[in-house]
């Protein structure tokens, strides 16, 4: 894709700048302090609001910056935004990072020899530098359905052991070591890792 705007972002994760790098764009990431409290409880609605809140709080950043200045140069006038959220469901639960190895421990048995689904929720908010207003805003989610094998105690608590597990949704990495657990995929693969990133060139092109 011919970059034509500036893009910022809105995401400290390895995986989704690796991504967007992947696709041989220029990107420059910026972060805000996000309330990821919800009362939301179906997945896909979760994460559409969470990569909101994301998105917008870095907005508002650049407004307090002094937009354009804290800009950048960029490709032309325009800016974008791309934030993202991701969590796992099984059970009608949403499996979030676990908070210890124990929940590592837990949530890993219960997606093993199961089928659960993969949920990435992403706002992009383009920006026009010289009017610094906000203008076409799209959230937007997708879901893929991943099926683990069944694992023993002793797989589980070596992968746990490893800290991978520690820092991601559902407990697991598809793109790292996680990827033994994984017996098949439905749906796409870059969504598991953290960005549907297909979706996301196609709705940046719209722009």
């Amino acid at each position: 894709m011919k970059q034509r705007f500036e893009i910022i972002l809105a995401s400290a994760s390895p995986r989704r700048r690796e991504l967007l790098t992947q696709a041989g764009l220029e990107f420059r990431v910026m972060t805000a302090d996000t309330d990821e409290t919800t009362a939301e409880t179906e997945p896909a609605k979760v994460v559409e609001e969470l990569s909101l809140r994301k998105a917008m709080g870095v907005y508002r950043a650049l407004k307090e910056q002094g937009m354009p200045d804290a800009a950048g140069a960029g490709c032309g006038k325009g800016l974008v935004i791309v934030a993202a959220d991701t969590v796992v469901s099984v059970d009608g639960m949403i499996l979030g990072k676990p908070e210890n190895t124990r929940r590592a421990v837990e949530m890993l048995g219960s997606l093993s020899g199961r089928t659960h689904s993969v949920y990435t929720g992403v706002t992009l908010v383009y920006v026009d530098k010289n009017e610094e207003k906000t203008g076409r805003t799209v959230t937007f989610s997708e879901c893929t359905k991943v099926t683990f094998y069944q694992l023993s105690n002793e797989e589980i608590e070596e992968y746990v052991a490893t800290g991978e597990p520690m820092d991601k949704a559902g407990a697991y990495g598809i793109q790292g070591l996680g990827v033994e657990l994984v017996e098949k995929i439905d749906g796409d693969y870059n969504n598991v890792v953290g960005l549907p990133l297909a979706r996301v060139l196609r709705e940046m092109k719209k722009l």
